[in-house]
């Protein structure tokens, strides 16, 4: 496939949300509401749960699956509300010490006028320099779209995994089409420049692993869930000065040049 058709299947109406993950990989999720500033976001779901019997905190950008879904959740295009809802939940789950998943499948975040006047930019930053500093292990997984800053806001983990027909980039191919060309119909060249497919992300070591789709969803689900139980047990097992040390040089190393 080329890297837009891998943007097309990434968006494809009926593949599974992040709801659809949660359904088929954890047990037991009880779903969080608010930010406890402003409102509760619906692009955004978050709550614990447990995998295979372990207790886990885990969020997701959540898509919809119908129109009408969508429309009410902002087409998975979060508010400061849904990273400020997300963020409680992880500081929650620090002091309890529960590990962290999240499930990211976003175009990018909100771009409307109440977004910026809610303070969108300081959520996602706020995000960022949390997450890079939280104590208990984190896995994220992007299951379908990473767009953007909106995606970043959930990626600062211990380990970034794809779907192989997820997509991880700055920017829409779109976007950088018509920045470039001036013409947003030239999406297919921008997808080939932007290396957004995963095994792109993975050569370059920006992601740590890719995981099959062609054997269908419910092996996807099995294989998730073995991989987040092997994963998560073994940065459990690290101490926290460890734990950090290792995520902050996991994002150091990201565009690192070796000698000539």
């Amino acid at each position: 496939m080329k890297a837009y058709d891998k943007v097309l299947a990434a968006r494809a109406g009926g593949r599974p949300t992040a709801a659809s993950f949660i359904e088929g990989i954890f047990t037991d999720f009880i779903e969080m509401h608010g930010d406890r500033r402003y409102a509760d976001d619906p692009a955004v779901i978050a709550g614990i749960a447990r995998l295979n019997g372990r207790p886990v905190t885990v969020i997701g950008i959540e898509r919809g699956a119908t129109l009408e879904e969508r429309m009410r959740r902002n087409f998975g295009s979060a508010h400061p509300e849904g990273y400020r809802k997300a963020l409680r939940q992880m500081r929650l789950a620090e002091k309890f010490r529960r590990p962290v998943v999240c499930l990211v499948d976003t175009s990018g975040a909100a771009c409307d006028i109440g977004a910026e006047e809610r303070g969108e930019g300081q959520a996602i930053a706020e995000n960022l320099t949390t997450m890079m500093g939280l104590r208990v292990p984190i896995v994220s997984v992007v299951i379908g779209e990473g767009g953007s800053g909106g995606a970043l806001a959930l990626a600062v983990a211990d380990e970034v995994w794809m779907l192989e027909n997820a997509v991880y980039s700055v920017i829409s191919p779109e976007g950088a089409a018509s920045i470039l060309w001036k013409d947003a119909g030239a999406a297919d060249r921008a997808s080939e420049c932007l290396k957004l497919t995963a095994h792109d992300l993975r050569r370059m070591e920006v992601v740590e692993h890719v995981f099959r789709e062609r054997d269908g969803w419910p092996r996807v689900y099995d294989n998730l869930r073995a991989a987040l139980w092997k994963a998560l047990g073994h940065y459990a097992g690290m101490g926290e000065e460890a734990l950090l040390a290792h995520r902050y040089e996991k994002f150091r190393k990201i565009g690192r040049m070796g000698e000539a």
